[in-house]
């Protein structure tokens, strides 16, 4: 197996891997019974947190190969459909509709980061 092949099996099974973990840990923090996380907050952390778990999963799932015409619809879709299960099945939790907001943010921020990131991929070298 050559050195080039090698390094790039490597990097997908990286970004395989990161994915598969962002989605565990967002699937746990938007479905857990209890809401997730530290009781350390300060002004707004809650928004940033989802943010930061819809945008990872964009972005990681992006960089894994994940189709963005599959990917995005779903993550996008699952930022409403979780405040709706929150709010109806999980009784120590609410549903925010500011929360589907800072979801949807971060599935924006994520694919903009994704996309940026693959297309300097593929460009050519100028060193």
């Amino acid at each position: 197996m050559s050195e080039p092949v090698l390094r790039t099996s490597r990097t997908a099974w990286f970004w395989r891997a990161a994915f598969a973990a962002a989605c565990l840990i967002h699937l746990y923090g938007v479905y857990a019974p209890r809401q997730a996380g530290s009781d350390v907050q300060f002004p707004y952390s809650d928004k940033f947190a989802h943010l930061l778990l819809f945008g990872a999963v964009a972005y990681l799932g992006l960089r894994s190969g994940v189709r963005a015409r599959w990917l995005l619809p779903v993550v996008a879709a699952n930022a409403v459909v979780s405040e709706v299960v929150q709010y109806y099945w999980l009784p120590f939790r609410s549903g925010d509709p500011l929360d589907s907001v800072a979801d949807l943010c971060g599935v924006a921020l994520g694919a903009w980061l994704g996309f940026r990131a693959l297309r300097a991929q593929k460009l050519p070298s100028t060193t």
